[in-house]
């Protein structure tokens, strides 16, 4: 979500109507559908619904992750905030944070009820003002890493190599990491998080996805195989922090004006 007058415009005509809304409701009560479920629960023919969730995904409001053959739908409520930022913030700022507390409980429940039988997974979509190099660059430089994360990622990022997410105390530790799986500068970067000599069958796996248009990216994150429902609400308030730091590093320069946020180090 760019946050311009076109965007807007899409993501009010979204809203709009009642049909594409009561998809966005049934997304929030069980994240990750595909057509065939969501069309089951609603009783909607699949090219009505594919129709809707098109004019979605554009508006940004929905995004979609392959799981071989499936296409998984996600709830994005970016698109949503960013109005509340731009109208409702300039005039209640205590009213808003309070609805913002909400409203992340609110998604962090739903998060932690999606899959219920399978194993969990978080997704996560931002857009960023910057190239698809600089966002590449931002994911797997050490340095910048460590700025926004509060831990350096080291690894020469090549399949197969070990990656490690170093403390930037001047200790080295490393809390976490992991192996890297498929690399596709600037575009895809797949590594597996936890202990490097997990089996990557059965490991934590995290898939950076770069897709740029024009000026901007759009970021879109996914982190599988996580290990329960507390694991999924510990990534649900790290990656959301992690990626607002990288978006604020890259658009102004700075990272936000709070101590740094990190993912938990053991997620899987």
């Amino acid at each position: 979500m760019t946050g311009g007058a076109d965007d807007l415009d899409a993501v009010f005509k979204a809203l709009a109507d009642p049909t594409r809304r009561l998809l966005l409701d049934r997304l929030k009560q069980r994240n990750g559908q595909t057509l065939g479920e969501l069309c089951a629960e609603l009783s909607m023919a699949r090219q009505s619904a594919t129709q809707h969730l098109d004019l979605l995904q554009r508006a940004g409001l929905v995004s979609v992750v392959r799981r071989g053959r499936e296409r998984l739908h996600h709830l994005d409520p970016g698109p949503i905030h960013e109005i509340e930022q731009r109208w409702i913030s300039a005039f209640d700022r205590p009213r808003l944070r309070a609805i913002r507390d909400i409203k992340e409980k609110a998604e962090e429940y739903a998060m932690s009820e999606q899959q219920v039988d399978t194993i969990p997974t978080y997704v996560y979509v931002t857009y960023i003002r910057a190239t698809a190099e600089e966002v590449w660059r931002a994911l797997t430089d050490a340095d910048l890493t460590a700025s926004y994360w509060g831990h350096a990622n080291v690894s020469d990022w090549q399949p197969g190599s070990v990656w490690e997410h170093r403390r930037t105390d001047g200790s080295e530790v490393a809390d976490a990491g992991g192996r890297v799986l498929d690399v596709e500068p600037p575009r895809r970067l797949v590594m597996t998080f936890g202990e490097p000599d997990e089996p990557p069958a059965t490991a934590s796996r995290v898939t950076f996805l770069v897709e740029p248009h024009e000026d901007i990216v759009r970021l879109t994150v996914t982190h599988e195989r996580l290990a329960d429902a507390t694991a999924l609400r510990e990534i649900s308030l790290g990656w959301p922090a992690v990626l607002a730091n990288l978006k604020s590093l890259l658009e102004t320069g700075q990272v936000l004006p709070v101590a740094p946020w990190e993912m938990p180090t053991a997620p899987a």
